[in-house]
């Protein structure tokens, strides 16, 4: 295709990844302090003389005579249909098929395969921003498909870039939250890098760290990467990032949520300051804007939805407004509805690892089939555990917050936040869970008096996703800081 090149003729580039692990913790948190210092200490940050390094190419993009012709007003109209904010200078139009991005025959023909009719709305705006080498920010909610929004640009962006040699680093790194996220992405990379044999490994806590050495040292275009597993490496000598010049960092509130910001710093201050960076959100506070601002350049910022916190508005929400003591007999209640239906996979979100083992302890004894995931399960439990659910062989699965994001099952139809979140951030997110890819889905959410300060913001996303409010939910609201005796008797849900 016009503007690409096909750089892998006769060349033994084929996709792998480290494997399943045996065993191992979790890292579901800022990493722990090493005996001799923090991670990262050792790591200096570079001092870069652009005028050195050698020059590389990250402009691919070429307009497609079809969008060209496109009225602004066309563009205004389809941008508010999807709901598309786009701010910063020169963004380009929005495709609005696939063949419009001009992709190479090689991803074309993975994407083709997927029988999909339509781009969705971040990857319709993203990817012309991607491919044309600028710095971007992409706010989006859960099952946006953003993953392919910068994988596909990575893969083609890679292309265009001269052979890894012995002992180089990555060319692109995407920097992810959790090993769900992680290795979720990483899944994705290999299915659409093995046509142009693009090599991509997964590096995480929590797992051996021999087989994951062992895909650096052979050499992967793509690392997916925890920054706690990647800064270790790095310390170690393990692998560099000399020759990184794509850089994601995917679920950038989360990573900041986690605590992760020191390592995120000193990650880039390893990769070169010419580097094409974008950067991937569910929401876009003040930390996260700073974040862009400290480490793009002239980026687009891409909305897909509100600015204000949004929920997927394909997801039916429901508020059962009640006390601690009733939640367990109202969760049975709504259990025996919903495994009364056909489709009735389902996440129950609990606040600790204690309550999620209680829980299921509990629940399995009374014949439910129920399962448990949470952060102190070693990896291949928790591996176990999530085909377990994702197949079918049980139903119902109780996580902590380590599930809420990069947990990507496509038939979930309901979500129970048995508690409530400390923040509403985190509400979407695990609500997000369920309505995959443009299919529907209902959450539950059981909110107590010690939710009170909550109330609040819970209201603002209804309202937005125009979901009928339970009245106690809004008088909460409204008495907030006021003090108030909250005594729910009954078991009558509000129902819409």
């Amino acid at each position: 295709m016009p503007g690409y090149s096909d750089r892998d003729r006769g060349r033994d580039r084929g996709s792998y990844s480290s494997g399943p692990p045996r065993f191992g913790g979790s890292r579901n948190g800022p990493p722990p302090a090493k005996k001799f210092g923090n991670p990262g200490d050792r790591l200096r940050k570079k001092h870069w003389n652009l005028d050195e390094l050698p020059k590389f190419e990250k402009n691919f993009y070429q307009e497609n005579p079809d969008v060209a012709r496109r009225s602004a007003q066309e563009v205004e109209h389809y941008r508010r249909s999807k709901e598309i904010t786009v701010k910063g200078r020169d963004g380009p139009k929005p495709i609005v098929k696939f063949h419009e991005a001009n992709f190479p025959k090689y991803v074309m023909d993975v994407i083709t395969k997927q029988n999909w009719t339509d781009p969705t709305p971040i990857q319709a705006q993203g990817w012309p921003v991607a491919l044309s080498g600028k710095d971007m920010v992409g706010i989006a909610q859960t099952g946006s498909g953003k993953t392919l929004s910068y994988l596909l640009p990575a893969i083609v962006h890679i292309n265009h870039q001269p052979f890894l040699e012995h002992g180089d680093g990555p060319i692109c790194l995407v920097l992810a939250p959790t090993r769900e996220l992680a290795q979720q992405v990483q899944q994705v990379a290999a299915e659409y890098g093995k046509a142009s044999r693009i090599k991509s490994t997964c590096i995480y806590g929590g797992a051996p760290k021999g087989p994951q050495i062992r895909d650096l040292e052979r050499g992967v275009e793509i690392c997916i990467a925890t920054p706690g597993r990647l800064i270790d490496f790095l310390e170690a000598g393990k692998t560099n990032l000399r020759r990184c010049t794509y850089l994601v960092l995917d679920e950038a509130d989360r990573m900041l949520d986690m605590g992760f910001e020191p390592q995120i710093r000193k990650i880039v201050d390893q990769i070169r300051p010419d580097r094409q960076t974008l950067m991937w959100s569910a929401t876009w506070p003040k930390e996260v804007r700073q974040l862009a601002e400290d480490f793009l350049k002239e980026y687009i910022q891409i909305n897909v939805g509100a600015l204000q916190l949004s929920a997927n508005h394909n997801i039916l929400q429901i508020v059962d407004v009640c006390n601690d003591g009733e939640k367990e007999d109202k969760l049975i209640r709504l259990l025996e509805e919903i495994m009364s239906e056909k489709e009735n996979k389902t996440i129950i979100f609990v606040e600790t690892k204690r309550r999620c083992d209680d829980l299921t302890r509990r629940m399995r004894r009374d014949g439910w089939p129920a399962m448990g995931i949470h952060g102190d399960k070693n990896q291949q439990e928790r591996d176990w555990v999530l085909n377990e659910f994702k197949y079918g062989k049980a139903p119902i699965l109780i996580a902590t917050d380590v599930a809420s994001r990069g947990l990507d099952v496509e038939d979930v139809k309901f979500v129970i936040n048995f508690d409530y979140p400390n923040n509403s951030e985190d509400y979407i997110h695990r609500i997000g869970r369920t309505a995959r890819s443009q299919k529907t889905g209902t959450a539950y959410t059981f909110f107590t008096p010690n939710n009170m300060k909550q109330a609040h913001d819970l209201v603002s996303v209804l309202r937005e996703a125009n979901q009928a409010i339970n009245p106690k939910l809004i008088q909460m609201a409204e008495d907030r800081g006021g003090k108030s005796n909250w005594s729910f008797k009954g078991r009558t849900r509000w129902r819409v």
